[in-house]
Formats: structure tokens, C-alpha cells, sequence
């Protein structure tokens, strides 16, 4: 009866190597949506500034992406990109911190957790500073403090708007006092920028929270934030637990905020440019007048 056993020699079995292959051709190539739980092709995200074309969800985007959409064809100078923490703790959790720094610079190839660029914003000289999520949460430390510190005095030194796209869990723990100094260091420097009136718009996006929502991101000529950006000191969780009562319904994400007095807009990601663009146009006059 051997006309009914497969022969192996007439098919043989897939290869390891063939279909880790057959993965990484698919892999990462649809996204599902955490608003709306629909599936996306990536090629149309990133078409919609990584916005979803149908419940006009926001996803999380790293630095380096959000300068890109802002500076006018993607084009900036990057400052301080050699600064990094001499972790003055020596700091230790479930790790040290130095080796928890070092993993964090090999996974997203910068030296800390922000970036700051000095660039055109449509025809405008604008400096903008964008932090990162991926590293320790976009935690801030002393190097983003001397960061934001440097751009502040770089805007009044150039007389040009000061843009801070903020993306953090707050102060970074494993600096202790020294994260802490970095509220009061930046309120003191963006106190200057505004004798000195020269705007600076805080743009909050998911998620601003902790001492970067204690401080800076809070301190803008206009604060403005992205559609559904979850914005606030402590979280809802810690709130409710700490009150003992239910959180109204979409409380300190940015629609709650502006509704109550806290923002002075929200606005879509892919408007965002050219709403900043005509912002500063009120604050300081057309473009050739600004250059002049």
C-alpha cells in the first residue's frame, strides 16, 4: 500500500532559516490601533504623522520623529549631543544605573533623553528641544536640565522662539535631589526668556506627567497639547486610591484640561506646524519682519 504514504524526497519540510526568513518579511508591517483596535497598514501611518485615519488616535513617537514633522524639511542642527550623566549617585535598583544609562544609549543612539535643534519652522529660525520616551521613560535628569538650559539662552542669544515637545514620566529617580534641581533650574532660565520676550510655546504630548508638568511644561506662553495626551502631576490611579473617589471621565487627558481652563488649544499633530507657525506670527510679527 505505498501509493498512500508521501514520499520525502517529493516535499521536504521547511527550513529554520526559511521560516525565520518568511517572518522578518511580515514582521512589523501592520499595527493595531490602541484607540479604535483596528488594524493599519504602517506605510499609511506614517503617511498620517503616525495618526490613526480613523479614530485620529496619537501614537507615541520617538524624538528624532517629531523634529522631523516640525523643522521645515526635516533639517536642524543638533546641540550638546555629547552631553551624558555622570550618574553622581551611583545610583543602584534592579540595576546599576550607569549600566541602565549605557543599555538605554545602545537601544536608542542618543546620550540622554532629549534632543535639542536649532532649524527653519516654515521660514522661521525656531530652537526646539523634543524629549524621548524610550529612554527611562523620558525621565529628566541633570543633562535634559543643562539641555533646555542651553536652547533657553540660545533663543534670547538669537531672539528666536523656544519650542519644548514634552514626553515624560517626571523627574528621573536615580539622580534624586539633583532631577529635582533641574524644576527650578529651567523655571529660573525660562524666567529670563521672558524679560527677554522671546516666546516659548510647551507643546505636552503622551504622556507629561511628574515634575516636567510640575515645571516646565506648564510654564509656555501657550501650552498646547495633542488630542488624548494623558497630562498631570500624579496619575489617575494614585488619585483615586489617594482621594478614595472615581476620577470624572477623561480626567488629565488634554480635552479635560482644556475644557477646564488649563491648555490654551489641542491640536492634531499633522496641523501642529502651521499652527505654531501663525502663533508666532502674533507673537512676533511676520517672518521677513522677525529676520530683519
Amino acid at each position: 500500500m505505498a501509493w498512500f504514504k508521501r514520499s520525502t524526497e517529493d516535499k521536504q519540510k521547511p527550513t529554520a532559516e526559511d521560516s525565520s526568513e518568511r517572518t522578518v518579511r511580515t514582521e512589523g508591517l501592520w499595527i493595531k490601533c490602541d484607540g479604535c483596535r483596528e488594524i493599519i497598514w504602517k506605510k499609511d501611518l506614517e503617511a498620517t504623522f503616525n495618526v490613526c485615519s480613523k479614530c485620529s488616535y496619537h501614537f507615541r513617537i520617538d524624538a528624532r520623529t517629531r523634529l522631523a514633522y516640525l523643522f521645515d524639511d526635516g533639517v536642524y542642527e543638533e546641540h550638546d549631543k555629547e552631553l551624558a550623566s555622570s550618574d553622581p549617585l551611583k545610583f543602584v535598583d534592579s540595576k546599576p544605573y550607569a549600566e541602565r544609562l549605557e543599555l538605554m544609549q545602545a537601544a536608542t543612539g542618543l546620550r540622554d533623553a532629549l534632543i535639542s535643534g536649532t532649524g527653519l519652522l516654515l521660514g522661521r529660525k525656531v530652537h526646539i528641544c523634543a524629549m524621548e520616551p524610550k529612554f527611562i521613560g523620558g525621565s529628566m535628569g541633570a543633562v535634559v536640565g543643562e539641555k533646555i538650559t542651553r536652547a533657553v539662552e540660545r533663543a534670547i542669544a538669537d531672539q528666536a522662539p523656544l519650542i519644548v515637545v514634552s514626553a515624560s514620566g517626571g523627574a528621573r529617580m536615580q539622580e534624586g535631589a539633583v532631577s529635582l534641581m533641574q524644576m527650578a533650574k529651567i523655571s529660573a532660565a525660562l524666567m529670563r526668556l521672558d524679560e527677554a520676550r522671546v516666546p516659548y510655546v510647551s507643546v505636552l504630548t503622551d504622556p507629561t506627567t511628574g515634575g516636567v508638568t510640575a515645571s516646565f511644561a506648564m510654564l509656555g506662553d501657550l501650552n498646547i497639547a495633542e488630542p488624548g495626551a494623558l497630562i498631570g502631576f500624579a496619575g489617575p490611579r494614585v488619585i483615586e486610591q489617594t482621594i478614595r473617589q472615581k476620577l470624572p471621565e477623561g480626567f488629565q487627558r488634554s480635552e479635560f484640561l482644556l475644557k477646564h481652563g488649563m491648555l490654551d488649544a489641542v491640536v492634531q499633530r499633522g496641523e501642529m506646524r502651521a499652527y505654531l507657525a501663525n502663533m508666532f506670527e502674533l507673537l512676533v510679527g511676520p517672518v521677513e519682519a522677525a529676520a530683519a
